[in-house]
C-alpha cells in the first residue's frame, strides 16, 4: 500500500470523528474528492432533476474530470487535515 492511500485510509476514519459537522459544500467537495479517488473519472447517466442533490453530487465530481486518483487522494487528505485543525474555509 502507498503512502497517500494509508493516508488516504486514515483520513476517512478520521472525518467520521470530527467534533463538528462540515458545512454542506465542504460535505460536497469531499464526497466528489472520494468518488475521484476511489473511481476516477465520474461515469454513467448524471442524476435528472427531480434529484438534485444527486445532480450536485454527480456535477462536483465531474468537475475533478482529469485529476489523478493520487491527487484526488492527496486533496482528501489535506481538507480532512484542515478541519481537524479547524483551518478548513
Amino acid at each position: 500500500m502507498s503512502e497517500i492511500t494509508a493516508r488516504f485510509d486514515q483520513a476517512q476514519i478520521d472525518v467520521k470523528r470530527l467534533t463538528e459537522r462540515p458545512g454542506n459544500l465542504t460535505l460536497l467537495r469531499l464526497y466528489a474528492l472520494f468518488k475521484q479517488a476511489t473511481d476516477g473519472d465520474a461515469h454513467g447517466d448524471k442524476p435528472g432533476f427531480t434529484d438534485i442533490v444527486g445532480k450536485y453530487k454527480y456535477d462536483a465530481w465531474d468537475a475533478l474530470k482529469g485529476t489523478s486518483q493520487d491527487a484526488a487522494k492527496q486533496q482528501y487528505v489535506e481538507l480532512v487535515e484542515s478541519l481537524k485543525n479547524g483551518t478548513a474555509s
